[in-house]
């Protein structure tokens, strides 16, 4: 489980002025500690930490624990040195909480209770904003990477803030521990795909899983003819499958589904990229002519499959897999200026989870630029909001490229890929201009929601830099 830190900070010198105020400070934290755990990670607690010791305390106990992000609560006045040591050691970014208990004090009753010592406890467990200023001024000079959370405790906004932050970390933590496999090579003479994989590793920690042709088929011939007719069941249950489909083109891709099934099971892998053409009528590609249908089973099981050996995009996808937003694979396909609409799409696996209407599996005669023919997916994409999202890789090293649109009805191609129509706010020629002149790869990947947001904090998190379109 994904491990998040979190630690209060006070001022000691307050304790034995005044009383019950440790107490309620406390009590806070443990509020924002319980709904922090509410959102599926381990929440390693600190405690309260009151003086430059104590920080020092904190510090050693956070590093025997693998966490990716740390809450740092202010529940009152607090001196930055009770904060500088722990975001020195630790290295992670750090979130300022800077949540009030109530969304405003009361006061009327406030001004009544006439002994001024107990008006400076009440006023000092709710004066979080007096520290915020000087932790970020010693952070900027000290060049500790931060974000600050402004509220009070009941404030929605400020959790849906804080969750994002948990679900960052989570996708953090899972792109660290996923296993990208490569089968085949890259689709030659697309400069913009090619990608280095060390530094794909470096940035993500993405293990990268070399495959070889010889090994899949070695699990396709091993299929039995009751794995290739309970894929076929698992088709008919997933896809709206055309009667164009000729029989010995759906057993040809069940078989092919089962094999890749056991090829990410055997190598433990949560995404692939693949291509490979060969000579032509070897029996390979016999295999990658069928592995749409599979390929698309697996990436609606959120273990994404990029075609034409787009590890970049495969990244993109799984991160945005990671969020629950889907992902699938894209490309831009034309535009409609009389609608200001952008078209993508692409031939080959999509996410079948983010589909308006079921999924199809239709034959194709031909798959363009690619040898071969068979079977293909055609859907389009969920009307409503949807984030694009590209890994790339500039001359100054990987950053991730994101924008948010809509999904809209009116005509697509109906030629066995998946496209949809896209509607962006700053309109699609401005659109097209800014997107493609942060030098991405011409694939993105698609997902439902717009949680940019969600993606600029994975972003501080992996320490990379973001740029946003619209």
């Amino acid at each position: 489980m994904t491990k998040i830190g979190i630690f209060g900070i006070g001022l000691d010198t307050y304790w034995a002025q005044f009383d019950g105020l440790l107490d309620n400070l406390i009590s806070y934290q443990d509020q924002i500690k319980a709904r922090i755990t509410g959102f599926g990670v381990e929440v390693i607690d600190a405690g309260m930490v009151d003086n430059p010791s104590e920080a020092r305390l904190a510090a050693e106990f956070f590093r025997k624990h693998d966490l990716e992000v740390i809450f740092l609560y202010v529940s009152t006045y607090a001196l930055s040195s009770t904060v500088l040591p722990i975001a020195q050691k630790l290295k992670v970014p750090v979130v300022i909480l800077n949540l009030q208990p109530v969304a405003n004090l009361d006061y009327e009753a406030f001004n009544k209770l006439g002994d001024r010592g107990k008006m400076t406890g009440v006023w000092l467990e709710h004066c979080q904003a007096c520290s915020v200023p000087e932790i970020a001024s010693v952070f900027n000079r000290s060049g500790i990477q931060y974000d600050i959370v402004t509220g009070y405790l009941q404030d929605e906004e400020a959790w849906a803030e804080i969750e994002a932050w948990t679900e960052a970390a989570r996708v953090a933590e899972a792109m660290r521990n996923n296993r990208l496999g490569i089968l085949g090579h890259y689709y030659g003479g697309m400069l913009d795909v090619y990608t280095d994989l060390t530094k794909q590793s470096a940035t993500f920690g993405t293990h990268i899983e070399m495959l070889e042709m010889c090994e899949l088929k070695r699990y396709r011939d091993e299929v039995n003819d009751a794995e290739v007719q309970s894929k076929i069941q698992e088709f008919n249950e997933s896809f709206d499958v055309s009667p164009e489909c000729e029989t010995t083109e759906i057993e040809r891709a069940a078989r092919t589904s089962v094999a890749l099934d056991k090829l990410v099971e055997n190598r433990n892998l949560g995404s692939m990229a693949y291509y490979y053409e060969g000579e032509s009528g070897n029996e390979y590609e016999n295999i990658v002519t069928s592995v749409i249908a599979g390929n698309t089973l697996l990436t609606g099981k959120n273990i994404p499959i990029a075609g034409e050996c787009e590890v970049k995009n495969a990244q993109a996808m799984k991160i945005m897999a990671e969020f629950g937003a889907g992902g699938s694979f894209s490309e831009f396909y034309l535009m409609d200026f009389k609608d200001d609409v952008v078209m993508l799409g692409h031939d080959g696996p999509a996410h079948s989870a983010i589909a308006e209407g079921r999924v199809k599996l239709v034959p194709l005669s031909v798959y363009h630029g690619k040898p071969g023919k068979g079977l293909s997916i055609q859907m389009r994409v969920k009307h409503g909001p949807v984030t694009l999202l590209s890994v790339v890789e500039g001359k100054d090293g990987i950053f991730l490229l994101v924008a948010e649109g809509e999904s809209v009805d009116g005509p697509v191609l109906e030629i066995g890929n998946t496209n949809s129509r896209y509607r962006f706010s700053i309109g699609a020629k401005r659109f097209m201009n800014e997107w493609s002149k942060q030098g991405p790869a011409h694939h993105c990947a698609i997902g439902l929601g717009h949680i940019a947001n969600k993606i600029e904090k994975l972003c501080k998190i992996l320490g990379i830099e973001v740029v946003k379109i619209c």
